[in-house]
């Protein structure tokens, strides 16, 4: 797959994931499910990860620990968003705030989206 095509959806990722975590949360259905909030925060930033681990893995490819920085920048770019997005939500938004258990949620999300790209590790060399 092209590298320009992998960042664009990365870029639509994290647009799409701002956007849902910055609008009025009067507008996003409300679901009665214990702790919805945090697997929701665990999947936005699982899927926030993987995407730009791929488009990492492409664009460093053939250089030395590819891999390993692949890994470490989407973790790293992934925890600095989620802190961002906590930050502008107590900033910025009337029906939201910023939440530390919430950080927890989209670490812990990043964090296995970097254990399965290892574990998939052939599969999404191939992509």
């Amino acid at each position: 797959m092209p590298k320009q095509l992998l960042l664009l959806w990365a870029i639509i990722c994290t647009g799409v994931i701002t956007y849902l975590c910055l609008t009025d949360s009067s507008n996003i259905p409300s679901v009665n499910f214990p702790s919805i909030d945090k697997i929701v925060h665990f999947c936005f930033h699982f899927g926030f990860t993987i995407s730009w681990i791929l488009f990492f893995k492409k664009e460093l490819k053939g250089k030395a620990t590819d891999d390993f920085k692949a890994y470490l920048i989407s973790f790293i770019f992934s925890v600095f968003f989620g802190i961002t997005i906590e930050i502008l939500q107590g900033i910025f938004t009337k029906t939201r705030a910023a939440d530390v258990a919430d950080i927890l949620g989209n670490a812990i999300g990043s964090t296995a989206a970097v254990f399965t790209a290892i574990a998939f590790k052939k599969q999404i060399d191939k992509i």
